[in-house]
């Protein structure tokens, strides 16, 4: 019982965080979601798809949370919450250091800075990663076949966004700049002595 409340309340900090930004940048006029809006062909389907994916793993992951019936090894669960409660602080600590820059998806019409400091030093991708460790350690505490199946499809979309709109974004937008700081900083964790 205890992993399923640790998890559930993991999960409702990673939510609040989410939607706290959304509405405050909301009110500032700033259009957070992104996602599929202004792409066309592969693109589109690739965030479409991830904003689906997105909203159906949530609803798995508390179906398998709140229905879980044991079978996971103790070790295995406290693993697996070690690593969301990572995903959540990582995820979280993004989002505050990007300020208003934040977005879900990109936009190419709205003025953002790039983020190089703090955790984007270690990380070109934080946000990213704070979904996927969050997802992988729901799935380590609470495996199940149809919860592995999501999170792999979750976890491939989000690569798909990143290399596919994310990066050729920030290529077309911040040009050189951006060249040298994938040099210095992986995609996923660690600096330029990291396979990238």
């Amino acid at each position: 019982m205890i992993f399923k409340i640790l998890a559930l309340g993991l999960m409702a900090a990673f939510y609040f965080c989410y939607l706290s930004k959304m509405i405050s940048q909301k009110k500032q006029g700033i259009r957070t979601d992104q996602l599929g809006r202004g792409k066309e062909g592969f693109l589109k389907f690739i965030e479409v798809s991830l904003k689906i994916t997105t909203y159906l793993l949530l609803f798995l992951q508390i179906i398998s949370i709140l229905f879980y019936s044991g079978g996971t090894h103790r070790l295995l669960q406290i693993t697996g919450v070690i690593v969301e409660l990572l995903g959540v602080v990582v995820f979280i600590i993004s989002v505050a250091e990007m300020k208003d820059n934040w977005r879900a998806g990109v936009q190419r019409e709205e003025k953002t800075n790039l983020v190089t400091s703090g955790i984007y030093s270690i990380s070109r991708n934080p946000a990213f990663l704070g979904f996927d460790l969050m997802y992988i350690g729901i799935l380590l505490s609470f495996f199940n076949w149809l919860l592995c199946v999501a999170t792999a499809f979750a976890v491939f979309l989000f690569h798909l966004q990143i290399i596919n709109v994310e990066e050729d974004f920030l290529l077309e937008t911040f040009g050189r700049e951006y060249i040298e700081y994938k040099k210095k900083v992986c995609r996923y964790l660690g600096n330029k002595f990291w396979i990238k």
